[in-house]
């Protein structure tokens, strides 16, 4: 049986500086191999404004707000899926997210121009499609 207080230290991981950290160094990295624009990254994160973004480019030790850390979480399992999915195909888990795609919710787009409507829905509906096709 699990307790909260068996819960907290695992939460307080993923409300540390720390943590913030590690998210923003992933994302910037994953966005690079998609070869997002700032805006794109800033449309990802959160719609987030021109003044955090560039502080979050330096990589802090910052507590992310949970919607972006939410947002990144998403992302990880999305990379994490394709990761799997074109396994021996690394080239691959880096294109998909810009190739249209026939299938519901894409319907004709890429996953990344889905992804750019920017609610945090989107990521997870990607998230979801990739998992099912995961098995």
């Amino acid at each position: 049986m699990t307790t909260t207080a068996s819960l907290q230290p695992t939460a307080a991981l993923a409300d540390s500086a720390d943590a913030g950290r590690v998210a923003l160094t992933f994302f910037f990295n994953l966005t690079a191999k998609w070869c997002c624009s700032a805006e794109q990254q800033r449309i990802l994160l959160g719609d987030i404004g021109r003044t955090t973004y560039h502080k979050y480019k330096k990589l802090p030790a910052v507590r992310l707000p949970r919607d972006t850390m939410e947002r990144v979480s998403y992302l990880m399992g999305i990379h994490k899926a394709l990761r799997i999915l074109f396994s021996n195909q690394e080239q691959a888990v880096y294109d998909w997210v810009r190739k249209p795609n026939s299938a519901a919710p894409f319907n004709g787009r890429s996953a990344l121009d889905y992804m750019l409507a920017g609610r945090v829905i989107d990521l997870a509906d990607v998230r979801r499609y990739l998992d099912h096709a995961r098995g």
